[in-house]
């Protein structure tokens, strides 16, 4: 029943992220085309209305996701990618060297991730200032999860028949510890993701997104809300767009989770 949840949750994430990054095919007008009066309601061919500057907004929120996702996977990649090898690492030995580098974890972890961010984009433009962010931020947390579940497997029959059996240790935490831990592995890639949207989402809606006419989902939070009262449509789909994105995924990762602590 768990494996069912879980494949249902990870189809039901995937297909939001498929169209968060796919959904500008979808558009019916262009995104930065001015067709109607600002913030005029749902008309013919613009069932959401117009936004601010009179752009269609369905067609800004179906293309209004793309460079947000893509950012947001790119940062959880390399975050996960960094904080699963160091933790496979500083779990399997444990010396002064691997201390050092769980206490270098602890210490960034201290460190507010907003802050992180903000240092950052004054040096670099969003997207990349949201990698760093997320990469300072997250990786450090992987890191401990992950170093936690391979020093609990360090010793584990299935770790020490590899052992007695010659293999190395690096062939011995790729090919038994790493897949052990596979559910852990992808309910933190799963978190990274929701970290780093969330991440964007703050910088863009303090300025630091994309610069204008280009759709994106916070912008568009930031742009329409003097209009909600006339169209709240052009507010409330893309934050719907938003809550389902990180939502889904979310729940992904909690499954994987409970599925991993259950097995």
């Amino acid at each position: 029943m768990r494996r069912r949840t879980a494949l249902i949750l990870a189809a039901s994430a995937g297909a939001a992220v498929l169209v968060a990054l796919g959904g500008r095919t979808l558009a019916r007008h262009d995104p930065a085309a001015i067709g109607a009066p600002p913030w005029s309601g749902p008309a013919p061919g613009m069932p959401l209305g117009a936004d601010g500057l009179g752009r269609d907004v369905l067609s800004r929120v179906l293309a209004g996701g793309q460079d947000l996702t893509l950012t947001a996977l790119a940062a959880a990649l390399i975050a996960s990618a960094l904080g699963v090898t160091g933790g496979l690492w500083a779990g399997w030995n444990r010396g002064r060297l691997s201390r050092a580098v769980t206490a270098t974890a602890d210490l960034l972890l201290a460190l507010p991730l907003l802050l992180l961010a903000l240092l950052a984009v004054v040096a670099l433009p969003g997207p990349a200032a949201v990698i760093v962010g997320t990469v300072l931020g997250g990786t450090p947390l992987t890191l401990r999860v992950v170093a936690d579940a391979t020093a609990g497997a360090r010793y584990a029959g299935y770790a020490e028949a590899a052992l007695s059996r010659g293999e190395r240790a690096g062939s011995v935490l790729i090919r038994e510890v790493l897949p052990a831990h596979a559910g852990i592995v992808g309910a933190d890639l799963a978190q990274r993701f929701v970290l780093s949207v969330q991440l964007a989402v703050a910088l863009n809606v303090l300025g630091f997104g994309p610069a204008p006419p280009a759709p994106d989902w916070a912008a568009m939070l930031r742009e329409n809300l003097p209009g909600l009262g006339l169209n709240p449509a052009a507010t409330t789909v893309p934050a719907l767009a938003l809550a389902v994105l990180t939502g889904s995924v979310a729940a992904l990762s909690h499954a994987l989770t409970s599925r991993d602590g259950a097995s």
